[in-house]
């Protein structure tokens, strides 16, 4: 998998996916991040990519020709590297679909390479999204300052999806929410800390019981904390 990011802040991007498990997919080759700064592209002998929006307001607005210049030097770069995979464009935006685990599934079984838009200050021309954009994600219900950290979360998300980035798919199929339930609770030594002690089955070794215990740990967790995530049927205790 392949992601290009366009941004006004490459190196805070490539600072957080330089590190651990994207970091190491990087180096291996199992997944290519690359960063391309959008002032870069500005013709404006000073680089501004802003200006403020018709109709007045506060703040300012991205530009739309910086952002195209952009777009047409990742295509470039994608030429250049050979590459000729299905492509997804995403601008992203508290407008947009909310990012779910189904939806970075999707993202890594139908597409080799997402490009990510990350606007900044009040946003960018309506007109980019309209040009280049396949679609807007969001995180959630809530403003952030810009686009990339929501682009850091969703190249995680999805990279961790394909292969050779983790280890093999169990990595990730029994996790928190990839499963339809919150992951069941897990512990490590020492056997009792402060009062509270490892559940016994879990030191049985019978690991026919352990699988009984986290299926049942699982449910019990996501009935508690996380109900709307069960169907009708189980989402009251059973008994």
């Amino acid at each position: 998998m392949r992601f290009d990011i366009m941004t006004l802040f490459p190196d805070l991007v490539d600072r957080v996916l330089s590190e651990s498990i994207i970091g190491r997919a990087q180096k291996s080759g199992a997944c290519t991040v690359k960063t391309f700064n959008i002032r870069d592209y500005s013709d404006d002998k000073r680089h501004r990519v802003d200006d403020t929006p018709y109709g007045g307001g506060m703040g300012m607005l991205m530009a739309a020709p910086p952002i195209y210049n952009c777009y047409r030097a990742v295509l470039d770069d994608q030429l250049k590297d050979g590459f000729d995979g299905r492509r997804h464009v995403v601008y992203l935006s508290p407008a947009g679909r909310v990012l779910t685990q189904s939806v970075a599934q999707e993202l890594a079984d139908k597409y080799d390479n997402l490009i990510l838009l990350c606007g900044h200050y009040e946003g960018v021309d309506r007109r980019i999204v309209e040009e280049i954009a396949d679609e807007e994600i969001s995180l959630g219900d809530f403003v952030l300052t810009g686009g990339e950290i929501p682009a850091c979360v969703l190249v995680d998300c999805v990279a961790r999806l394909t292969d050779g980035v983790l280890s093999a798919a169990e990595c990730y199929e029994n996790e928190s929410i990839a499963s339809g339930l919150l992951e069941y609770p897990q512990y490590t030594r020492p056997v009792e800390w402060h009062g509270m002690k490892v559940p016994d089955v879990l030191l049985s070794g019978d690991h026919k019981k352990i699988d009984e215990w986290r299926h049942e740990a699982a449910l019990e967790l996501t009935r508690r904390q996380r109900p709307d995530l069960l169907p009708p049927d189980e989402d009251k205790p059973q008994g």
